[in-house]
C-alpha cells in the first residue's frame, strides 16, 4: 500500500513553472527522501501535498484521500516540520506538547496524557519541565517533531528537518525519525545533507529544474541502487612520485577495464573496481612488478553527490529559499 501518491502535478507561480508533470509513490511505513537543486521545487511539492497549497493540474492522495477533495481528512492524519522548529521558548518541553493537544481538541486530560509519552518518546523526559530556551538544538528538534505527533500521524512531512544542527543533534533526531517509522509512520523528506539521505532513506528521488520548466523526477530508487547507476565500487591510489603517473593509469585502466581519472596536482588516480578485492589485488601487485610506489589506496562506494551530481549536472545544493 501507499500511503502518499502524486501523479502529473503542475504549479506555476507567474511565469515560472514550479512543477511540470511531478509523479512519486512513497510506501507505507518508509522514509522518502526529496533531493533537488535549488528551484526544482521539493517544497512546491510538499506544500501541495500538506494542502496549504493548491496544485494547478494533477492529484495527490495522502493516507487514502485527495489534499484537493478532501483536505480536512487529510491534515487529520500527517504531521509537518518546516526548516525552523516551532516551539515556544518561554514555556517548558511539557507546557509546549500540553499546549499543542489543546489546539488539536484533545482535551486537557489527553493532552497531559500524549505529552508524557511523547515526552518519553524522544528521550526529554529529565528536560520537561524546563524551559525551552535553555534547550540544545537537538532537543528543540526532537521536541519540534514531538508537537507534530500528537495525533500520532500516518504521514510525516519534514523540509530540512536537521538544518543547522551540529553532527552529535543531527544523530538525535536522525534516530527519533527512524523510531517513528518503526512505528509504522510514512516519512517524506527534502534535505541538503547526504549521508542523511544515505542513512535514513528507503528510496531517494532526484528533482531537476529543466529549461523553461518546473522539476520532474529524473531518477527513484535506493540509495544503494542509484549509486550502482555511476559504476559501482571505485577504487582510489595515490603515487609517490608524479613522474609515475602515467604509468599507473595505463595499468590501473588495463586490469579494470575503464577510464581512468587522474588528478596531476593530487597525483591521485580513480577507476571503476566491479571486483573489489580482486581488481585492487591486481592492481597493487602490477604497480609493484612496475616499481610504482603507492602512497595510499582505497576501495569506495560512489557519493550521493556523485550521483547528484551526474543527474543533474550540479554538486547538492545549499539550503533552499522558501
Amino acid at each position: 500500500m501507499h500511503a502518499l501518491v502524486a501523479e502529473g502535478l503542475r504549479k506555476t507561480f507567474g511565469k515560472t513553472r514550479a512543477l511540470s508533470g511531478f509523479d512519486l509513490a512513497v510506501k507505507e511505513g518508509t522514509i522518502c527522501g526529496l533531493l533537488g537543486p535549488n528551484g526544482s521545487g521539493k517544497t512546491t511539492a510538499i506544500r501541495i501535498m500538506a494542502t496549504l497549497l493548491r496544485a494547478d493540474g494533477g492529484t495527490a492522495t495522502v493516507a487514502g484521500f485527495d489534499v484537493t477533495r478532501k483536505p480536512g481528512q487529510v491534515r487529520r492524519r500527517i504531521g509537518l516540520t518546516g526548516q525552523e522548529a516551532a516551539v515556544d521558548e518561554i514555556l517548558t518541553g511539557r507546557e509546549n506538547l500540553e499546549m499543542w493537544g489543546l489546539l488539536y481538541h484533545i482535551g486537557k486530560k489527553r493532552a497531559k496524557i500524549r505529552a508524557g509519552e511523547l515526552l518519553e518518546q524522544f528521550a526529554l523526559t529529565e528536560a520537561a519541565d524546563r524551559r525551552v530556551k535553555h534547550y540544545s538544538g537537538g532537543m528543540r528538534r526532537r521536541l519540534d517533531l514531538a508537537t507534530t505527533l500528537i495525533l500520532a500521524p500516518k504521514v510525516l512531512f519534514l523540509d530540512e528537518p536537521t538544518t543547522g544542527l551540529d553532527p552529535r543533534n543531527r544523530n538525535e533526531v536522525w534516530s527519533a525519525i527512524r523510531s517513528l517509522v518503526d512505528g509504522g509512520t510514512t516519512v517524506l523528506m527534502t534535505t541538503q545533507y547526504l549521508d542523511e539521505a544515505d542513512r535514513l532513506a528507503d528510496r531517494i528521488a532526484v528533482l531537476a529544474a529543466l529549461p523553461g520548466e518546473g522539476g520532474r523526477i529524473i531518477a527513484e530508487d535506493s540509495p544503494d541502487r542509484l549509486k550502482a547507476m555511476i559504476g559501482g565500487d571505485q577504487i582510489d591510489l595515490v603515487v609517490r612520485d608524479e613522474s609515475t603517473l602515467d604509468t599507473a593509469a595505463k595499468a590501473i585502466g588495463r586490469i579494470s577495464a575503464a577510464e581512468v581519472e587522474v588528478n596531476t596536482d593530487e597525483r591521485r588516480l580513480n577507476a571503476p573496481a566491479r571486483d573489489r578485492i580482486g581488481v585492487l589485488t591486481q592492481v597493487l601487485r602490477e604497480l609493484d612488478d612496475l616499481g610504482v610506489e603507492v602512497e595510499d589506496v582505497a576501495l569506495r562506494r560512489p557519493t550521493l553527490d556523485e550521483v547528484f551530481l551526474r543527474l543533474t549536472g550540479r554538486h547538492i545544493p545549499g539550503e533552499e529559499a522558501s
